[in-house]
């Protein structure tokens, strides 16, 4: 089958599309035939050479897909049909024209989306429930801090946090990615992080009290600020390491305001919950899509064979929201 291969670690130009042996099928998971793949960090990053694939995972790329479900193997429970578009979660294999998936990381496509745009919702959605809503348990009511609110994840947690009725603070780096915030994704304050303090703004926000929740894609560049910035009881959820992984960490300030740090990923979940995750995506996130309260963010699709000119794009930081390839 045609996927994207990666000849070593670095930048854009180490992907090439060529000949790659379609999976099998094993017990429990169904086969998708690809109409398109989204582009996430961790790609970039397994380019680089910085995140290789958990163990038994593809080397292939891509993290999430929609298409048609082309083929079942043993024991699938889900109540699928050859035909039937869906999309997909994945440990990896997305850059291709085939992929096999446990079916419990597989649904149906939200009402009134296309299957192109829908490529793009699996990984965010999964990473947004999972993290505001599962493991930080934000309230209606809270404020919360989305760092990277232009990036798929930040729209995303944006739209979502604003259904759950939370108040909305989000970071951007340009001046025109802050009022695309709040005028089309609907933040309550959006802060240019590049020439404006994010903890001052906040706290002038909410007159002092600080965000109960922060999602963080930073990491340690950005962890003291994030600790100042938190609320008593707050809960700051780490998920992403683009500005490192190694910071001093002031305990005592985290110790009076009685607040949680906490570190998750997705890609290395057991089976079972990421299948808890998904039945939660549907329950919970896809009747907002499908009702226009929550709306896919496709910045750019590229064909897959100008996948070096999509990371290329991905990597230059401009895009708001998701960068798709088609097949």
């Amino acid at each position: 089958m045609k996927a994207v291969i990666a000849t070593g670690a670095g930048g854009p130009e180490v992907l090439a599309v060529s000949e790659a042996c379609a999976p099998v099928t094993g017990p429990g998971e169904v086969l998708i035939d690809v109409v398109a793949a989204g582009i996430n960090r961790a790609d970039a990053q397994q380019r680089r050479g910085f995140y290789p694939p958990p163990a038994g995972a593809s080397e292939i790329l891509g993290l999430e897909v929609s298409g048609r479900i082309a083929g079942f193997g043993a024991n699938v429970t889900k109540p699928f049909s050859l035909g039937q578009k869906v999309v997909a979660l994945l440990t990896g294999g997305g850059y291709a024209a085939q992929v096999a998936v446990p079916a419990g990381q597989v649904l149906p496509l939200p009402d009134g989306i296309d299957v192109i745009s829908a490529a793009g919702l699996p990984e965010v959605a999964a990473t947004v429930y999972s993290n505001l809503f599962m493991t930080a348990q934000l309230q209606a009511g809270e404020t919360v801090l989305i760092h990277g609110g232009a990036g798929g994840i930040g729209a995303m947690a944006i739209q979502l946090a604003k259904a759950a009725g939370a108040h909305v603070v989000a970071t951007a780096g340009s001046d025109e990615k802050v009022a695309m915030l709040t005028s089309y994704l609907g933040a309550d304050l959006a802060v240019n992080y590049r020439s404006e303090d994010f903890v001052e703004r906040l706290n002038e926000f909410t007159s002092g009290q600080g965000a109960n929740v922060i999602l963080d894609v930073v990491g340690a560049k950005y962890l003291a600020r994030n600790v100042a910035a938190l609320a008593t009881y707050g809960r700051l959820v780490v998920i992403g390491l683009q500005g490192g992984a190694s910071a001093e960490l002031n305990l005592g300030a985290l110790l009076t305001k009685r607040a949680a740090i906490i570190g998750t990923t997705l890609r290395g979940r057991p089976i079972e919950e990421k299948t808890t995750i998904m039945d939660g995506v549907r329950e919970h996130v896809w009747p907002l899509v499908a009702s226009g309260a929550v709306k896919p963010m496709v910045d750019k699709t590229f064909p897959l064979e100008q996948v070096g000119a999509a990371h290329e794009y991905f990597d230059s930081g401009t895009h708001v929201g998701k960068v798709l390839l088609t097949l």
